[in-house]
């Protein structure tokens, strides 16, 4: 009879074959990758656009009762006198152009009427320098006398929920806020679609979550087929 044993000692001297992973263990440790990734950028982009999110939902509801809303306009006058070498200035100022006020004019106007105009465009005609001055929420302008140097500043305000009305529609807010307003929605778009993958992943285990994304598309369709002409 033979003697297996030396064979059998050879066989378990020989190293194990790996195992290849399991396809579950794979697709749970993509799953969990996912997850982390989702909730990261979710939350990051959440904490950016929050304040943002919470000031336009409530002008979206202001603007849409902007009617129903009142606002009594508040306006106030300033004149003051250009002094005369300043005036003096002002005859060699083309007699027809849209270029701002000169420097020296436009520091006399910040430092009387506190009013920023340097670098402004002006409407420039032989009888008057005027200039445009929009703000959220109300409006102004100022004029010079280029006779008799007379400046007459004016200045409109509708309140603060007009302010925050033209906040939301970037009107009259300058640069800084277009780019603001340009930045809030891209984060407030990766808000939504990692809040969409996040759905996804955990919609197995949540019925009622497809059926109420595609209500929250259906309604609005609905609304704009039917009711909008």
């Amino acid at each position: 009879m033979t003697d297996l044993a030396p064979q059998r000692q050879a066989e378990s001297a020989k190293p194990a074959r790996p195992q290849p992973a399991k396809p579950k263990a794979a697709l749970n440790g993509a799953r969990s990758f996912w997850l982390k990734q989702l909730h990261s950028w979710h939350w990051i982009s959440a904490a950016l656009s929050l304040v943002g999110m919470i000031l336009f939902a409530v002008t979206g509801i202001t603007l849409n009762h902007a009617a129903q809303i009142p606002a009594e306009p508040v306006t106030v006058e300033q004149t003051a006198t250009l002094p005369q070498p300043l005036l003096d200035r002002l005859s060699s100022f083309p007699d027809e152009t849209t270029d701002p006020a000169p420097e020296a004019v436009a520091r006399w106007a910040s430092r009387t009427l506190s009013v920023d105009i340097a670098g402004k465009p002006t409407e420039t005609t032989p009888d008057e320098i005027y200039v445009a001055l929009p703000t959220p929420g109300g409006d102004g302008w100022l004029t010079i006398d280029r006779a008799t140097g007379d400046a007459l500043h004016e200045n409109t305000t509708r309140g603060w929920i007009a302010y925050l009305n033209d906040l939301h529609k970037g009107r009259n807010a300058g640069p800084v806020w277009y780019w603001f307003i340009d930045v809030f929605a891209v984060a407030c778009v990766i808000f939504a679609v990692t809040g969409l993958g996040l759905m996804w992943l955990h919609a197995r285990g949540r019925p009622s979550t497809w059926p109420l994304a595609g209500l929250g598309l259906l309604i609005p369709v609905v609304i704009a087929l039917i009711f909008i002409h």
